[in-house]
């Protein structure tokens, strides 16, 4: 959902200023993204906006882009290199976790064994998303983590996951805190299959998944990360490009997120806040 919602705002804005478009998707797959890329310059894409495959493995794409004339604008995810895209575009991750955890501490009552679940150890994201949670959830020292697991972003991954640390603690989990919305469902699913739904259970990404399960009483939060808007602003910032030759703007640009729990859950849609 947190990707279609991307290719949608961007789409959708490419077309409001009169382009093509040509959504592809590469499934974090390496590989195909460079695929894809060969695509696009064999197509003489105008411009590429891009969420990438991989910090490390997503510079040379970019590069051959930048050689064949193609400017990439990124979302959502930097690359470990600055000066070949035009413009990495990402929601303050570090902010966001920091809010999530503070609503984690309040909920849990600022103690108690909790479990965190982790996204792909690949991404940069998740690295700090977990550092923002920590340099909060640490300094409470009757938090207590029982596990800390990858479950690469997937809801059925974070089920098994946290199955296997449920069967490990059976009476030792107050609370669980997820890298994202997906792997806080797979998670809330498997508390409830084994009885445990009063468990609390924080997300991060602000899936309209999670509002629902919010507004039911099963989650009890998550943080919004403004995923159509940035991929709006990626095309409209690739249009300025185009037409000047610069965008005016840093390289580097961070959009920040916004808590999300049973107060605001009603006016969230689509990863945005409805007024």
């Amino acid at each position: 959902p947190f990707f279609k919602s991307e290719a949608v705002g961007a789409e959708s804005r490419a077309k409001e200023l009169g382009y093509e478009t040509l959504v592809l998707v590469h499934d974090d797959d390496a590989n195909k993204q460079n695929e894809l890329f060969d695509t696009a310059i064999a197509r003489g894409a105008a411009a590429i906006i891009l969420d990438n495959a991989g910090a490390d493995a997503s510079i040379a794409p970019v590069e051959k882009a930048k050689k064949a004339g193609i400017p990439s604008f990124l979302i959502d995810r930097e690359i470990n290199k600055n000066g070949i895209a035009v413009a990495q575009i990402v929601s303050n991750n570090y902010q966001g976790a920091k809010l999530g955890a503070e609503e984690f501490v309040k909920l849990m009552a600022e103690k108690g064994p909790f479990v965190e679940l982790v996204g792909k150890e690949s991404d940069t994201n998740a690295g700090i998303r977990s550092q923002g949670y920590h340099d909060v959830i640490d300094q409470y020292p009757d938090l207590k983590m029982v596990a800390r697991q990858s479950a690469n972003w997937d809801q059925t991954e974070a089920y098994g996951k946290m199955e296997s640390i449920i069967q490990a603690n059976p009476d030792n989990i107050k609370g669980v805190i997820c890298g994202n919305d997906t792997m806080a469902m797979g998670a809330m699913a498997a508390l409830k299959t084994a009885g445990k739904g009063d468990v609390i259970v924080v997300g991060f990404d602000g899936s309209n998944d999670v509002r629902d399960s919010i507004i039911a009483g099963d989650i009890k939060a998550t943080v919004l990360q403004p995923a159509y808007r940035i991929a709006q602003m990626a095309v409209e910032q690739a249009d300025k490009y185009l037409k000047e030759g610069a965008t005016g703007l840093a390289e580097k640009q961070l959009m920040d997120c916004v808590l999300i729990n049973a107060a605001n859950a009603r006016k969230l849609e689509t990863f945005a806040l409805k007024d």
